[in-house]
């Protein structure tokens, strides 16, 4: 049972609850859960109001797919890989996913670690969200979600070494804005 768990019972019984439609159990199992996905969704999106979109339509998927889920793994796992496929789709609508910047000759320039320890969590996910939508999505799905790029390559319909591409070129855009920081802060 997880000490979140406003009702105070296991994750299977909060489920079946779930699937006998009991509304308090399916606000208590998005209450559980809302916090850490709308982080996720953030990630994805270019603004709230988007990320929000993303989140409401990644529950509707959970619940109506909720008597998919087998108990083989992490129940917030299966939730999260519901979100960031949600988030995807509706970005493959929206944007471009294959975004070149020219970027190949950026050189790469030391910048002072102390710089990104002062950043918060809010800074350093606007600067990520700053970063062309191809490259954004590659970098989350490796440096944050944990795929691998042959995961990410088949999400994206893109191949591996794009994905090896783009996260390289997203790292080199991230340094030179945590660079630009650097100058401001001197």
């Amino acid at each position: 049972m997880s000490p979140l768990n406003p009702l105070g019972i296991t994750e299977k019984e909060l489920i079946k609850r779930c699937l006998e439609n009991d509304r308090p159990f399916q606000k208590a199992l998005f209450e559980l859960f809302a916090g850490k996905m709308m982080v996720l969704c953030l990630r994805y999106s270019r603004h709230r109001e988007e990320a929000e979109d993303f989140m409401q339509e990644g529950f509707v998927k959970v619940f109506t797919n909720l008597n998919k889920f087998n108990f083989d793994g992490s129940f917030e796992g299966w939730i999260r890989r519901i979100m960031v496929n949600t988030c995807l789709k509706n970005l493959k609508k929206k944007y471009v996913t294959h975004e070149i910047h020219g970027l190949e000759n950026y050189q790469h320039v030391a910048y002072d670690q102390s710089i990104i320890s002062k950043l918060s969590v809010d800074e350093m996910i606007e600067l990520v969200n700053k970063l062309p939508t191809g490259y954004r999505l590659v970098f989350n799905m490796y440096a944050i979600e944990g795929y691998s790029h042959k995961e990410i390559g088949e999400a994206l319909n893109i191949g591996e070494s794009t994905s090896r591409s783009q996260l390289a070129k997203a790292r080199k855009l991230l340094q030179k804005q945590i660079d630009q920081l650097q100058k401001i802060a001197v």
